[in-house]
């Protein structure tokens, strides 16, 4: 019996697309340094959800869905 693969969806609003990138991010003000939230972008979107968190000067870092994750700055 084979599964599936999982599909990751777009964290935009209203996108059903699916996911090509992670946004790893957070925010200093109130996050740890270990404390990282994710969000997922469609092609469509990244720059768009990237754009929003960057104007609020929160670390982040982008990284393609499947590559390995390293510390947000």
């Amino acid at each position: 019996m084979t599964t599936a693969p999982e599909r990751h969806t777009c964290s935009r609003a209203g996108c059903r697309s699916e996911a090509t990138t992670a946004i790893e991010w957070r925010n200093p003000r109130i996050h740890t340094g270990d404390r990282v939230k994710t969000w997922l972008a469609c092609d469509e979107h990244v720059e768009v959800l990237r754009d929003f968190l960057a104007a609020r000067a929160f670390p982040l870092r982008l990284r393609p869905l499947g590559a390995p994750a390293d510390p947000v700055p």
